[in-house]
Order: C-alpha cells, then structure tokens, then sequence
C-alpha cells in the first residue's frame, strides 16, 4: 500500500494501492476492446431511482472483458496488465497464438509475459482454466461458472477465491468467499488462482471527493429525516427512532434478516448458508 507526506488535510489518512508495482504502464485500453455508453447510475429505464446514493462520477469507457472463455486448447500470452475502472480487480490483454487479442481477469503472482491455456488437460497452474471435474479438492478457484459455457458467474472481485472442498455425485462443492457452500456441476469450468489486487479493501480514500469522482453520492441518516421520509425521522432535537428494530427508508427491517427466497430455484444447491450480520456478531 502507498501512504503520503501530509501535505493536505486529506493525504494524512489517504491509502492507496501501489499502482506502479503492478501496471504495465500503458494509460489507455485497447479501442478494439472497449465500448462506450451511458451509465445507469442506480436508476431504471424510466428513470427512477432503484439503488440510492449513485450518480455523477468520472466518465468510464467500458472494456470488454471475457468471461466465456471459448478459446479451448490455444495457449495465450499476457501482453499488459491495466486498470478497469469498472472492476475492483486488475485486467490483463492477452494474445492467443492465433493473433487474437482480448481482455481477462488477472490472477494474483501472473505477470506480463506469462502464459495460461484453456484446456480439459489444463496443468493445475494459476491462470489455467479446466473443467471443476478435473481441479483436485483444496485448489482455490475464480471465475466458475454456474451453467455451462454461459461464462463465469462467481468469484470476479478483487482478492476474491473460492475453494474446492469435495467433489461428488457429479457436483463440485465450493466454499465461496462469503462463507456459504454450494454446488456446482462438475462440467462447469473455473480458472485456477485468486483474482488479483488483493489490497483493494484495505484502501483510504481520504476526502468525501474521492467518493464523488468514483461515483458515490453522500448518505443521509434517517434519523435526521422527518418522519415522512424515513421510518426513524421526526422528534424535537436528537432523538431515538423509536422502534424495536432498524429499518430501512421502506420500512423493511435490516441487519440479521434472511432476504434470500424460500423458493428460489438455486435453494437445492446450497450445502451450507452463509451467517447473516446477527449471526456474525455472535
């Protein structure tokens, strides 16, 4: 992590990631392997607000990652390592031995120059992608998929690995980050290693202007609403809210709530759940 001489206010508590040590230097993404476009900034197609406290931020050009992965048994090079604004992990351009170019996620220790394949008979070596069939219990995993060729699902944020803790009756059991366990269909495909920038939840942005540029608009407490506005609005002065439990600006009640479906179609591959934050706290 990078820290600063307090020149400002802000810069003594700033924390950044040493972005120099792990870059390649380039300052722009390939034009074939990007796109532009509006962003949706927390809001519909009408319109309306679904996700608060969105909006604004620096303009982003979108790279065009693969997740997919079709390119079977062509082995390709890492040409770069960039920066995605999009993603909380690193990217890398690689090129496949048929002069194909594209964008990947990066794996911890993988650096330009190295190579990885996409193949059944894939080595057990960070980068490589191979079947869940064929990945022995104990190896971390990222990037699996849920149904197959339908690209990668699970395990794409920065630091991120999912760990294969047995194999049976045709499903691989992996013990995601989050502390649940589920099962997958051995067919599915996963690519062996962590996902780069392990350091990005260690970060300090320093100032509220950070926020601001990354897209983060600021959050109002409830309790400094007016009733109508927020279930723990209202009151002379500072004041409780007045409920048994927190709740949300809905009035849904947050922190120790199962929200997941009783009747979702995935229910029946889930091993074990993950503890929700009452169950943390304990």
């Amino acid at each position: 992590m990078k820290t600063y001489r307090p020149r400002t206010p802000s810069q003594r508590q700033l924390l950044s990631i040493s972005y120099r040590d792990v870059l390649t230097g380039e300052k722009k993404p390939s034009k074939q392997l990007t796109r532009g476009g509006k962003r949706a900034v927390g809001r519909n197609n009408v319109g309306r607000i679904t996700v608060r406290h969105k909006g604004g931020g620096h303009k982003r050009v979108f790279r065009l990652v693969d997740f997919r992965y079709d390119k079977k048994d062509i082995p390709a090079r890492v040409e770069t390592i960039e920066y995605d604004p999009g993603r909380s992990a690193f990217i890398s351009r690689v090129v496949y031995a048929d002069g194909e170019r594209r964008y990947v996620l990066t794996p911890t220790g993988v650096a330009k120059g190295a190579t990885f394949i996409v193949s059944l008979e894939a080595p057990i070596l960070p980068g490589n992608r191979t079947p869940l069939s064929k990945i022995p219990t104990g190896t971390f995993v990222y990037n699996v998929e849920l149904n197959p060729g339908a690209g990668a699902r699970l395990g794409r944020s920065a630091g991120n690995a999912i760990e294969v803790i047995a194999n049976a009756d045709g499903y691989a059991h992996l013990k995601l980050p989050s502390g649940e366990i589920r099962k997958v269909h051995e067919k599915n495909w996963a690519s062996v290693g962590h996902v780069s920038n392990e350091e990005h939840k260690l970060r300090n942005f320093g100032k509220a202007g950070r926020m601001r540029w990354k897209g983060v608009r600021p959050t109002v407490r409830g309790s400094a609403m007016n009733p109508v506005d927020h279930p723990h609005g209202g009151g002379e002065g500072r004041q409780g809210i007045g409920l048994r439990r927190v709740k949300n600006i809905y009035g849904k009640a947050v922190g120790g709530i199962k929200t997941r479906h009783k009747k979702k179609y995935s229910r029946v591959f889930i091993v074990a759940r993950r503890k929700n934050a009452r169950e943390r706290r304990r």
